[in-house]
């Protein structure tokens, strides 16, 4: 079986991962890179993992979150699609099966609010691991006079976490806002969409999505 690690090894990964971030850097974009996406794969197959999923789902959805954001080397347009067709072939490079590299694929394809939904038990899983990485350390700008609301809502994230319930069948985003830099309703003014994704694709799975934001439950 092909594994996280060795997709890791992968040159030609390394260096699109690389040229999306350079790209997002120039839009002003928040952090799509390493830390992004290693806490993204984990997520995803800790998810699968504590559900009680086969060892070959939990290490799809880890290849999947890892590899999720490439797609922003081409555009920012459309990248769950072109990041898509990129796993592809590289995941045919390294030899890991058709049917595999298809799954992975799909559920790439699929992970972005605009167009994606959740079809499959990795693409549900990588959907709800993508969308709980909100957190200050995502904004790359350091000038705060300068933020956009984007910008202000992830910074005003202290405390993210990701938490599943295998007992209650629920998984949690409990956040820390600080409402000094940005009110908790700028933060469902931008995530809305996300947090509607979140909640269709932890009912794929068969579970509930919950959001708590300082401590108040609100979904």
């Amino acid at each position: 079986m092909i594994t996280l690690e060795v997709v890791k090894q992968n040159e030609e990964l390394k260096q699109l991962i690389l040229s999306a971030q350079k790209q997002l850097n120039a839009l002003g974009y928040t952090e799509h890179s390493t830390r992004h996406i290693n806490i993204v794969s984990k997520r995803a197959g800790d998810l699968l993992k504590i559900l009680d999923y086969p060892q070959e789902r939990i290490e799809l959805a880890r290849i999947a979150g890892y590899m999720h954001d490439i797609g922003n080397c081409v555009n920012r347009t459309d990248h769950a699609h072109t990041g898509a067709l990129l796993a592809y072939e590289i995941l045919k490079d390294i030899g890991m099966d058709v049917e595999k590299r298809t799954e992975i694929m799909m559920a790439i394809g699929n992970h972005d609010e605009q167009t994606g939904t959740a079809v499959s038990d990795i693409s549900a899983a990588l959907i709800l691991a993508d969308k709980s990485d909100v957190h200050r350390d995502r904004v790359v700008n350091h000038n705060i006079s300068t933020f956009d609301k984007h910008d202000k809502v992830n910074y005003a994230v202290t405390e993210s976490k990701f938490l599943i319930d295998k007992a209650n069948r629920k998984v949690t985003l409990d956040l820390t806002i600080d409402t000094t830099i940005s009110p908790v309703l700028d933060y469902f003014e931008i995530f809305m969409e996300r947090t509607m994704m979140s909640k269709y694709a932890a009912k794929y799975l068969g579970i509930w999505f919950e959001l708590i934001i300082n401590d108040t439950r609100l979904l």
